[in-house]
């Protein structure tokens, strides 16, 4: 899998830095570290939300197992 290094950031930042011009720069970057601050959130949700559903799952098969050695 390839690698980005800091010539290739480099090299993004300055195109970036020509198209949108040194004074919208800064508020592009500003934007862009609120949608990744979101994603990173969104995916830490979705995380926590199957671990949850995972540790539930445990309890239910240990109850289970309980149930059934009280049966026999």
């Amino acid at each position: 899998m390839p690698t980005i290094g800091w010539f290739e950031i480099l090299i993004v930042v300055a195109i970036a830095i020509i198209v949108l011009g040194p004074k919208d720069f800064p508020v592009m970057l500003k934007k862009a570290g609120s949608w990744i601050g979101t994603a990173k959130r969104y995916v830490n949700n979705i995380q926590n939300e199957v671990s949850n559903i995972d540790i539930e799952e445990d309890k239910i098969d240990k109850e289970i197992k309980k149930d059934n050695k009280k049966d026999d």
